[in-house]
């Protein structure tokens, strides 16, 4: 019974808050009474009340959701391609570390807002489209959204954080399990995928949550690249050009409800498959 009640209080806790801000912030827009300074929560609210809705001319806002989730996920998947296998040789072998890790170490702190620049030099408005050489028209009209430029700088986003845990989780397997396959006759190719992979485990899976918040994180930077004409943050972006203030906190609320559902999944996947990872001393 206690159980019971502790949970609940646990969960009406959890929700205190968040109505106490929305309670604050609709006093506060009422105390202003400029929509453009600060839009009420109510205001807000109907455009989520009418989702499919046009807004400013670039579609609904699930459209947008979709556009941006598809570009995240493409830059995502690249930087995991990347990143895990080079993370893992860099582990492994202590030269690769050698030859890479200061390099690659310069670029770490350096934002992908940084690179905007050089991008747009390099990729210009190079899309999807063009690279697979598809034919004016609908479809390329709907592929041609995702640009080089910014799929570029998501894969950087997402690249560092995923790098950097799967190499540390690899260079950090405890000497003793890699012995003690020795002794039972492993060989390298068994260690590799048999020791190390599982030990590593709860770091390169650190890496692929940090990973794909990171990219998320990347995507408003990448969509004020020009080119964009869908996606949330260049609703975020155009919506803040025409003085819709409304627009753009529903962009940033999108962001992070939806960054916050990523976060909520990995956490119930980590609860799953490495909850033996705390009792390990």
């Amino acid at each position: 019974m206690k159980t019971k009640k502790s949970n609940y209080l646990r969960k009406l806790s959890s929700i205190i808050l968040p109505i106490l801000f929305l309670i604050f912030w609709e006093l506060i827009s009422r105390r202003i009474g400029n929509e453009a300074v600060l839009p009420s929560v109510t205001t807000i609210g109907k455009h989520f009340l009418q989702p499919f809705a046009d807004v400013i001319g670039i579609g609904s806002i699930p459209k947008n959701i979709l556009y941006s989730l598809i570009r995240v996920f493409i830059g995502y998947i690249l930087a995991i391609l990347i990143g895990i296998p080079l993370g893992l040789l860099m582990g492994y072998f202590d030269s690769i570390r050698y030859l890479f890790e200061n390099f690659l170490s310069l670029f770490k702190p350096v934002p992908a807002i940084a690179w905007r620049p050089l991008v747009l030099g390099w990729f210009g408005i190079s899309s999807l489209a063009t690279v697979l050489g598809m034919e004016y028209g609908a479809n390329f009209a709907i592929v041609d959204n995702f640009k080089l430029s910014m799929i570029f700088l998501i894969v950087l986003g997402a690249f560092f954080p995923i790098w950097g845990n799967t190499m540390f989780g690899v260079a950090n397997v405890r000497t003793a399990y890699i012995e003690s396959a020795k002794v039972l006759g492993a060989d390298q190719k068994d260690i590799f995928f048999h020791v190390l992979m599982p030990a590593a485990g709860p770091n390169i899976f650190n890496g692929l949550r940090s990973g794909l918040t990171a990219a998320w994180a990347c995507l408003v930077a990448a969509e004020m690249l020009p080119g964009s004409m869908a996606g949330l943050g260049y609703l975020i972006t155009h919506a803040y050009e025409l003085s819709r203030m409304d627009l753009v906190i529903v962009g940033i609320i999108c962001i992070g409800f939806i960054g916050a559902g990523f976060d909520a999944i990995f956490r119930v996947i980590a609860d799953k498959y490495f909850s033996w990872q705390r009792n390990v001393k």
